[in-house]
């Protein structure tokens, strides 16, 4: 397109969504779309989706109706507005979209979103398009790459998606059909986007995919590589400090996974490893395929090979047929494995998935009780892991401005928010920082010693340092 448009892009739930928001951007950014902070001023909207939460479709038709008024005051201008609604709701939803919300120009799932361009230029012709069938070519290999300015404007930490797709079919989700099976991109892809990323100045990389650990792609060899393969390979790559992956599935976890937390420095001793319930009744009844036993063994060999690991999870309360019995084998979970944090949600039936059609739905009021206790001892461990910093020194990654003047905001190696008065030209650095107070979620600290590093040291990752 010859002409300079406007693109805004809104991106709801997983870090999936986010990344897959950024590589549209790219991609349309070689149709002349440049990304605009607001809707206001935008020839073309995005709004990719998420359907795991509860009345997620209800959101994005409300929020369609804000984007009505936007399109027709843009035509009183004379001049036209796009609208795309991609990602899981478009998967599922479908015409279904357009019929309610005729403002919609484009419905597009999360596995066409590199005919994007093609779509657009259809959609200006007048034309409705929805594109939610699973084409054969791998959306990938057509997506843009990230671009250098694009991605120091992103800052110092990037997500890469390496795999996609579920085959466990839990009774609760409805990820295999919104994102299809298990699908996992080759190595040397991965390993081409993430150092691009490094040579745009990103320090931390984390791999993300609905089954991460599930990945198998090929690699140069012929053979499948495992995860654990691919950060082998990823590390060696100059520049990326900090290695990361999310989210994983128990049934998934390999000893070699947990090898290569022991074995490579730049992998980060931290693992987010979702159980949902602690009951083997319940988790039976979601299709999970383990039980507490297998989890409670995953953990202990996690850290005797890395001690100052960091555990968090997912947690659903209120399943269909929970008892109080398996509520409290759930809290039994969690005061064993001891998180330093977790996300917890009362479970909300999703059409079409089993659970959805189950009799011994939970009453409201009992999941909003159980819920609040889960909470309340989350929080606690939560609190617990984050005071064990305090008067210690953490390896923070510097990655932008604070709220107040000469701060800046970074990360810990476990993810921790940590707030420190430093320079701004340390942004993308490594640093030093004594922990000295604590906010509700976030670390507040001080500069030690300023010297940048390749990738943090062992030593520093856990408490003590004097």
């Amino acid at each position: 397109m010859s002409k300079s448009r406007r693109l805004y892009v809104k991106s709801y739930g997983c870090q999936m969504n986010a990344y897959d928001s950024t590589r549209m951007a790219d991609t349309m950014a070689r149709e002349g779309y440049s990304e605009t902070a607001t809707p206001d001023d935008a020839d073309l909207i995005i709004l990719n989706t998420c359907h795991i939460r509860e009345k997620a479709a209800e959101k994005v038709y409300s929020e369609l109706g804000r984007v009505r008024a936007l399109k027709q005051q843009a035509a009183a201008e004379g001049r036209k507005v796009l609208v795309a609604v991609a990602g899981c709701v478009a998967q599922a939803e479908g015409e279904e979209i357009i019929r309610r919300a005729p403002t919609v120009d484009i419905v597009v799932g999360p596995q066409s979103l590199h005919r994007l361009p093609a779509l657009a230029a259809r959609a200006l012709n007048g034309e409705a398009v929805v594109e939610t069938e699973f084409p054969p070519e791998e959306k990938f290999a057509h997506l843009a790459p990230p671009t250098v300015a694009a991605t120091r404007k992103r800052g110092a930490s990037a997500f890469v998606t390496v795999q996609e797709g579920c085959d466990k079919f839990c009774t609760f989700c409805v990820v295999p059909y919104t994102r299809g099976m298990e699908v996992s991109r080759p190595v040397e892809r991965i390993a081409e986007e993430v150092a691009r990323l490094a040579d745009a100045g990103v320090r931390d990389v984390t791999l993300i995919g609905q089954n991460v650990n599930a990945y198998h792609g090929l690699g140069r060899n012929g053979r499948s590589y495992s995860l654990a393969d691919l950060f082998a390979r990823i590390s060696e790559i100059d520049g990326i400090a900090r290695l990361r992956y999310m989210t994983s599935h128990p049934r998934d976890m390999g000893d070699d996974l947990i090898a290569a937390h022991r074995d490579l420095d730049k992998l980060m001793p931290y693992l987010h490893l979702p159980v949902q319930s602690g009951s083997d009744r319940v988790l039976a009844a979601m299709n999970r395929g383990h039980g507490r036993e297998e989890y409670f063994g995953i953990i202990e060999r996690m850290r005797i090979a890395r001690p100052d690991a960091a555990i968090t999870s997912d947690f659903i309360v209120g399943f269909p047929g929970e008892t109080d019995e398996d509520f409290e084998a759930t809290m039994n979970l969690v005061e064993r494995v001891r998180f330093a944090m977790a996300f917890s949600f009362k479970y909300s039936p999703r059409p079409g998935t089993p659970a959805a059609g189950l009799a011994d739905q939970v009453p409201e009021p009992v999941k909003t009780e159980r819920l609040a206790r889960l909470q309340a001892m989350i929080d606690r461990q939560m609190q617990a892991f984050n005071e064990s910093y305090v008067s210690h020194r953490v390896d923070v990654l510097l990655e932008k401005p604070g709220r107040r003047e000469g701060q800046l905001s970074g990360k810990s190696p476990y993810m921790q928010q940590v707030l420190v008065q430093a320079p701004a030209h340390m942004i993308g650095s490594i640093a030093k920082v004594r922990v000295t107070g604590l906010g509700t979620h976030t670390l507040f600290g001080e500069l030690t010693a300023a010297a940048e590093q390749r990738a943090p040291s062992p030593a520093m990752h856990a408490p003590g340092g004097a």
